[in-house]
Formats: C-alpha cells, sequence, structure tokens
C-alpha cells in the first residue's frame, strides 16, 4: 500500500497527528508552527490521497479510507499512541481514526469541524456545494460564508483556488460527498477520553450550536472554545492563538 505522503514539525517525544479540512493539504498547520514546542512535540500532517504531497496515489477519496491511511502512516512511522487534531473535514476522519482504533488516541482536537454525523444539507446546499469542483464562484462564496464576510478578497480567493492547484478534481469532488453524507456517530458517542472542540466566533455554518448538538452530547469529557477574532481557519486567522490554545490542552 502507498504511504500518504506529510510535512512534520518539531522532534519532541509526544506525538501529534493533524488532519486538514477540504480547501487544505499536508500544509495546512504550518501558520502554527512558530508558535508551537518542537522538544515537546512531533507533529505529523499527512495530506489525503489526491491532495498536495499525496496527489499521485489514486484511491475512493473517502473518510473511511483517510483513517486507514493515516492509522497506517503511523505504523511505518513506529507511533503507537498519539493525540490528534483535525480541521473541518479532518475534524469527521480523526473521528473515525478514533472509532477504528480507540486505544492509540490520547486526545482529540477538533477544529471548526465536521461532526461524525456529518452535515445535514438540504438538496439545493448539497447540489451549490457539489458544484464548487468546477465554479470559482462558489468556492469563493463558501469559503467567504465561512469567514463571516470580514476577510479580504485575496485570502478568501487563495483558499478558494487553493484545491485546483493540489488536489485532484476527481479527489475534492469525492472527499464532499463522503464529508457530507457519512454518518458514524453511533460508534463514537460516549468515548471518555479528552476531546477539544475550537469554533471560530465568526464560522457561518459550524458554529458553537452545531457543536453544542453533536460533539458536546457525543464525548463526555469535551470541552468548547470559541475563538475570537476568526472564522472557519483559525490557523490562518488567529495561528498564535489556536497554537496556543492547542499546546494548553494537550499539556494538561
Amino acid at each position: 500500500m502507498a504511504l500518504l505522503g506529510y510535512d512534520a514539525f518539531g522532534g519532541g517525544p509526544r506525538k501529534v497527528i493533524a488532519l486538514h479540512g477540504w480547501f487544505g493539504d499536508e500544509k495546512t498547520f504550518a501558520p502554527i508552527y512558530r508558535a508551537l514546542d518542537p522538544d515537546a512535540f512531533t507533529w505529523i500532517c499527512p495530506a489525503y490521497r489526491g491532495y498536495g504531497a499525496s496527489r499521485d496515489i489514486p484511491g475512493d477519496y473517502n473518510v473511511h479510507e483517510i483513517a486507514r491511511d493515516v492509522l497506517a502512516l503511523a505504523d511505518h512511522l513506529k507511533i503507537d499512541r498519539f493525540s490528534l487534531v483535525g480541521h473541518s473535514m479532518g475534524g469527521m476522519a480523526v473521528q473515525r481514526m478514533l472509532a477504528d482504533a480507540p486505544a492509540r488516541v490520547e486526545k482529540l482536537i477538533a477544529v471548526t469541524p465536521v461532526p461524525a454525523s456529518g452535515v445535514p444539507f438540504d438538496d439545493a446546499t448539497y447540489a451549490m456545494f457539489e458544484s464548487a469542483v468546477n465554479n470559482p464562484d462558489v468556492a469563493r462564496g463558501i469559503v467567504g460564508f465561512s469567514v463571516g464576510g470580514r476577510l479580504s478578497k485575496r485570502f478568501i480567493n487563495d483558499i478558494a483556488l487553493y484545491p485546483k492547484k493540489v488536489a485532484l478534481d476527481a479527489a475534492f469532488s469525492a472527499y464532499f460527498k463522503s464529508w457530507a453524507r457519512t454518518d458514524f456517530h453511533g460508534e463514537i458517542e460516549g468515548k471518555t477520553l479528552p476531546v477539544k472542540v475550537i469554533v471560530g466566533e465568526h464560522d457561518g455554518a459550524l458554529n458553537a450550536d452545531v457543536m453544542k448538538a453533536t460533539y458536546m452530547a457525543w464525548y463526555p469529557n469535551a470541552e468548547l472554545e470559541i475563538m475570537s477574532n476568526s472564522g472557519h481557519y483559525p490557523m490562518d486567522e488567529t495561528p498564535i492563538a489556536l497554537a496556543t490554545s492547542i499546546e494548553a490542552f494537550l499539556n494538561k
């Protein structure tokens, strides 16, 4: 089996595996590196099949495959126990890893995440998201809404068009269908590991109310943080605050 490509930071004894979102790749968390402790933690940030450093690896492009591939990468790197960080679609994927290998996960941090129950889009909204692969204006609209319509056109354009630079259209399209329609929350409900959920105060969709109805209801040892001055991309919007929050939770 082909191994996923990945970015890495630090050389510390505690391992963190961080999974990117629909519009990202293995570089998603790079903006927070400068605020992380490289002597305490080693961060491994994979790219999914069809994206970034794994663009040339063919696949089915779904959340179950992500979990299997990342666990195989952890095995290859001889990482038995780890904490997980997942952004957006990656928030669903880290929960799939938890369902598949619960004994290996120390803590879970979900950043503006998709729930394990998927997203209940109506038909029109689903079709609109589905069209983003070939319609840059739709992609810009999705990103703009997710940051509260308050950030520069250049930033929104950079995020919205990034998949066209780093990902296969087929992968971008298939991953959407997977994270929108997959529901495995029954497999993770009641897990007692420490969980932190971080949402941006300006996120137009995956907001605190969504998290209270999902993550906070499912995990008895979960805490919720609303990050000020951020929307859906705190690693870009408030990187130092995000890094500080993550490390404080990991160090508890």
